[in-house]
């Protein structure tokens, strides 16, 4: 691996050893290994601070030489939150402190990411640091502490002047957009208190911060997001899909609740594919959901898809019972209704053998037990195809009594 004794002995703290070997004249004290890294590397690598300083005491060591993959001494000892040995670095003119690595990121970025809160401090107070270098799909130090939600550090960082609080990347997500789709709570109050910082910048996919919280269930940021009047609640992204409909999709109770107690929220707003939020959630089998949507008066439970596939549709689909009888519990449900391809509920409940959703069907008037598809294929036909007995016994219509005569 071409590790010298001098890298092994600075790689292990070996003071004494490092000594020795520095005494000759014959010891190259930069001589890196076959992936570039010195013995002061390895060094600020594995936390041996004397070793540092040793070598940095020499005249003719490389104190910023970086391996194959562009991390410095300098780089490891922000990585790992080493203070004591980032001040011994800095120190020195010959170190660069916003080098990049092969990532794309400056020791900063790396810092302000992990929260390392002094050493951000430290690497601050050179003035050849850029506190807003973007790596190399834009993120800057503050997108990524506010991202993980280091307060401290995004505090730090907001207090430079040459800072932008509302910094897109290449994807065009902000700080904001970061914090809020993360349930970054504290760094979010933060952001929005700075009139520098729109609250509802969307990303290049037309995500806007409400919209990642609401997808993700942050109620929190949910809330503080929607105290701003600047905050549309209906905004669609490119698909269509509103803050609403991605709560109902992934069954977000809490913010669909939330979201329905604004009276600028549309429960029925149709996304690119003519899918409401009802829809979303019956396809999820989003019980909870459904009956907070249902439970509106102002809530069309019969929307179809533009595939012809209604809420009751994917309920019977899938076998979800309650949320079948949730849904024929609504008077404006049509329970016999056919999809693109002339497919009812039933069609579907009895073809996946889901006998319990074939009772609740088969006690409607209005369900016709023998309506077929487009080929001309019942639901008896497709009980009987894929073997369920069950579902066969329910659909058949019982044999006429018979009566001996003697």
């Amino acid at each position: 691996m071409g590790i010298t004794p001098l890298s092994w002995a600075a790689g292990n703290g070996h003071e004494v050893v490092v000594k020795i070997l520095l005494g000759r004249e014959d010891v190259d004290p930069n001589k890196a290994d076959n992936e570039g890294r010195t013995p002061l590397w390895w060094a600020s690598r594995n936390g041996h601070q004397g070793v540092v300083k040793i070598l940095l005491g020499r005249g003719d060591v490389d104190p910023d030489r970086p391996d194959e993959y562009g991390e410095t001494p300098l780089w490891w000892a922000v990585f790992r939150g080493r203070e004591g040995m980032v001040k011994l670095l800095l120190v020195r003119d010959d170190v660069i402190p916003d080098r990049l690595d092969r990532s794309g990121w400056t020791p900063l970025s790396w810092a302000a990411s992990k929260g390392h809160e002094r050493v951000v401090e430290l690497l601050l107070g050179r003035g050849d640091v850029n506190p807003d270098k973007p790596d190399k799909v834009g993120q800057t130090p503050l997108s990524l502490a506010a991202r993980n939600g280091k307060v401290g550090v995004v505090k730090m960082l907001l207090s430079q002047d040459d800072v932008n609080p509302d910094e897109p990347c290449a994807d065009g997500q902000t700080p904001l957009w970061w914090a809020a789709c993360n349930g970054r709570e504290e760094v979010v109050k933060i952001l929005l208190g700075r009139d520098d910082v729109s609250p509802d910048k969307p990303n290049k996919d037309g995500h806007t911060p409400l919209s990642r919280a609401t997808y993700n269930g942050h109620e929190r940021v949910v809330r503080l997001l929607l105290t701003r009047d600047d905050v549309d609640p209906n905004k669609p992204d490119e698909y269509a899909h509103t803050p609403l409909v991605w709560a109902a999709w992934n069954g977000h109770e809490g913010v669909v609740k939330i979201l329905l107690g604004r009276d600028d929220v549309n429960p029925n707003r149709l996304d690119g594919r003519s899918q409401t939020p009802l829809w979303c959630a019956a396809h999820n089998a989003h019980e909870g959901v459904a009956k907070i949507l249902l439970g509106r008066s102002d809530v069309d439970p019969d929307v179809p898809d533009d595939r012809g596939r209604t809420p009751l549709w994917w309920a019977a689909r899938v076998g979800h019972e309650r949320l079948v009888k949730l849904l024929l519990g609504r008077d404006d449900v049509d329970p016999d209704t056919s999809d693109e391809r002339g497919r009812t509920p039933l069609w579907w409940a009895a073809h996946n053998g889901h006998e319990g959703v074939v009772k609740i069907l088969l006690e409607r008037d209005d369900v016709d037990p023998g309506k077929p598809d487009e080929a001309g294929e019942t639901p008896l036909l497709w009980a009987a195809e894929n073997g369920h007995a069950g579902v066969i016994a329910l659909l058949q219509p019982s044999p006429p009594a018979t009566h001996s005569t003697t």
